[in-house]
């Protein structure tokens, strides 16, 4: 069954490539709400900044190289996995690839990411100082964007397969 289940080297490409186009148009969603509230909402960085451990004594989000570039692949990566997660469930019958379920699968990784989000920062030894609630509830919103702008892309690729 699993053989079955695994996609081809064509499906992976629209997985990644969906995966990816979601993710971009969800982080420029948060840097637009960041620039928009003022707030520290630039997830890449702040993912980053915890992943590598480094904050800065301010508490401040890091602009090492290695701080921004793991943040970015990281993020890029969960976000191909969300897709690969839809993709499997579209496969075994559950839900399809279409707005509707663009908002349930929104729902639903928003709901994953608040819960990721707030455990990450109870149990970060030394977390930036973002506001958590603003926080929480933008990235929730977001996943929204993500999960409709990778709905879109999936049905635009896979159609040219």
């Amino acid at each position: 069954m699993i053989d079955r289940i695994l996609p081809n080297a064509e499906w992976l490409a629209v997985i990644a490539a969906s995966g990816i186009i979601g993710t971009a148009v969800m982080t420029l969603f948060m840097y637009a709400m960041t620039f928009i509230t003022d707030k520290v909402m630039k997830v890449t960085k702040i993912l980053g900044t915890m992943i590598t451990c480094q904050t800065t004594e301010d508490r401040g989000l890091s602009e090492r190289k290695t701080a921004i570039f793991t943040g970015v692949v990281a993020h890029y990566l969960v976000g191909i996995a969300f897709v690969f997660c839809y993709h499997i469930l579209w496969f075994l019958g559950v839900g399809q690839p279409d707005f509707v379920n663009g908002l349930i699968l929104g729902f639903a990784s928003g709901v994953l990411a608040v819960i990721f989000w707030f455990t990450f920062f109870a149990v970060h030894p030394f977390p930036p100082d973002v506001d958590l609630k603003s926080y929480l509830l933008t990235l929730f919103l977001a996943h929204f964007v993500f999960a409709l702008t990778a709905v879109w892309a999936y049905v635009f690729f896979a159609a040219r397969l």
